[in-house]
């Protein structure tokens, strides 16, 4: 089987871009000071009596830089929309009006920098435990493969080779974080 192994690092690697495609997908929901409709991609409603995406209830809309608006479609989910809007851990305080509800974006103090720079970081470990444990997928595959007769030499130069796409992820994930941390930061 030694000659034949061949590791799927095409595999591996699309795992880890997910994984940082993940993570900035967290990183837009951050908000710093500017308004955004990815802000509120992670609101989930009770509606129907079923968790819904806030934007399968309304339509999200940001007329100013300070402002986001939810036009919601059903009447009788506006007080599911406020609530599951409050309760989401946004720090915005919604404002309705009729079926529209408005979501001023405060200027963020330094306290509140500080703190969304802290869940920045958060969500950025969460990318490096999933690119480690994909590494760690990888080596048991090549862990396997040496069991079954692979050569030291071979499974070396796989194993360099997962530490290295690892390594470059762990790297882009940092640079990543470094960037989201500045423009939060940013007055």
């Amino acid at each position: 089987m030694s000659e034949d192994f061949e590791l799927d690092t095409d595999d591996l690697n699309r795992r880890m871009d997910g994984a940082m495609t993940a993570l900035r997908h967290e990183f837009s929901s951050l908000r710093t000071g500017r308004a955004s409709g990815s802000m509120v991609d992670s609101v989930m409603v009770d509606a129907y009596g079923a968790l819904t995406p806030i934007n399968q209830v309304g339509t999200i809309n940001v007329p100013e830089p300070r402002m986001v608006t939810v036009n919601v479609w059903d009447k009788g989910l506006i007080g599911k929309v406020e609530k599951a809007i409050r309760d989401s851990g946004l720090g915005i305080n919604p404002v309705v009006d009729g079926t529209t509800i408005r979501l001023p974006i405060p200027e963020l103090n330094e306290e509140r920098r500080r703190e969304l720079s802290k869940v920045a970081g958060t969500y950025a470990e969460n990318a490096r435990i999933a690119i480690r444990n994909i590494r760690r997928d990888g080596m048991d595959q090549l862990k396997k493969a040496k069991n079954d007769g692979m050569g030291e030499d071979d499974h070396k130069i796989w194993s360099d080779e997962v530490q290295d796409m690892t390594d470059k992820s762990i790297a882009a994930i940092d640079a990543a974080l470094d960037q989201k941390q500045e423009e939060i930061m940013q007055v």
